[in-house]
């Protein structure tokens, strides 16, 4: 692999496009099981609040050095607050959208002695005057950027993505997209998508060899005229498809420890690289690199260009 291209990364504009979330843990002790019902007590000892959804993405991107500008919907609650205090801490330049209708999309996680007890989740779709604010606000950001990424985990901000794509293509943006669900004619005219090993079968079917795989998948991206296609195969390492055939890397993990968020970390890196001038198959291999490291942490967390280069 080349040497990380410090400056250009510094210099890169990101728009970062989705679901925004909060992700609240609660850590604890379990030292006995409820009188009331079969389930242990955990004793709360330490909250602590991240940036989840699109919004571990744009912060991962400003962990790596690059410009950061996140555009998403929360609601006009303590969440949506927190969320915008969080991005400003972390360097990223928050474009919310607030949507008096909705909750802000939460995961509350309960963990007792590291271990997860419990997942809440809170989310709610955002309404049609709050996406057409959303979509108003798009095209007059992408002067000022290089890259778009769009950050798709189904809680309804991307519902019109095909016509945000549609813009962004118009102004000759890089277009990243990490998708959602079975339909992936909402993504065409993207430059590349990313999806994981399992939502690439939701797309394109079982497939039996890599042979099989290689074809599904040149297949799917004549299809939706993209430039290239990342499939991310977990243990398996990732699979680039792009015009000159395949490109294989393994993965770096050392320890898994915990795979929440470990997808916006490869997104970002990517687009990251991308933006910098870096060709798909290096970046695909800083992006690896990136998620190997982020799998051995706790929660959604970050990866850092000082991380990157201590390996």
């Amino acid at each position: 692999m080349s040497a990380f291209p410090a400056a250009a990364v510094a210099a890169t504009r990101i728009l970062v496009v989705g679901d925004v979330m909060l992700d609240r843990y609660w850590f604890g002790k379990v030292e006995r099981i409820s009188p009331e019902a079969p389930v242990p007590v955990v004793h709360v000892v330490k909250r602590e609040d991240r940036l989840g959804g699109a919004s571990n993405v744009a912060r991962n991107i400003a962990s790596l050095g690059a410009q950061a500008t996140l555009l998403g919907i929360v609601g006009k609650d303590e969440a949506g607050e927190q969320l915008s205090k969080l991005l400003e801490a972390d360097g990223v330049q928050g474009q919310l959208v607030l949507d008096p209708s909705i909750h802000t999309t939460m995961k509350m996680r309960v963990l007792g002695q590291q271990q997860q007890m419990l997942r809440v989740d809170f989310e709610e779709k955002p309404s049609a005057t709050a996406l057409d604010a959303l979509r108003a606000r798009f095209e007059p950001l992408l002067a000022s950027h290089d890259v778009v990424v769009l950050s798709d985990y189904a809680k309804g901000v991307l519902t019109e993505v095909d016509a945000l794509i549609e813009i962004a293509r118009a102004k000759g943006l890089p277009i990243l997209v990490d998708p959602k669900g079975s339909d992936y004619n909402r993504y065409r005219g993207a430059t590349l998508v990313t999806p994981n090993r399992s939502e690439m079968q939701q797309a394109v079917g079982l497939w039996s060899s890599e042979a099989d795989l290689t074809d599904r998948a040149q297949k799917l991206r004549a299809h939706l005229q993209l430039e290239a296609l990342l499939v991310t195969r977990s243990e398996q390492g990732m699979t680039l498809f792009n015009d000159q055939g395949s490109d294989h890397v393994d993965a770096q993990a050392h320890e898994v420890f915990d795979v929440s968020g470990a997808g916006d970390t490869v997104l970002a890196t990517l687009a990251v690289m991308r933006a910098a001038g870096v060709e798909w198959s290096e970046a695909m291999r800083w992006a690896n690199r990136a998620g190997g490291i982020v799998v051995g942490k706790l929660g959604t967390s970050i990866v850092t260009a000082e991380e990157l280069l201590c390996l």
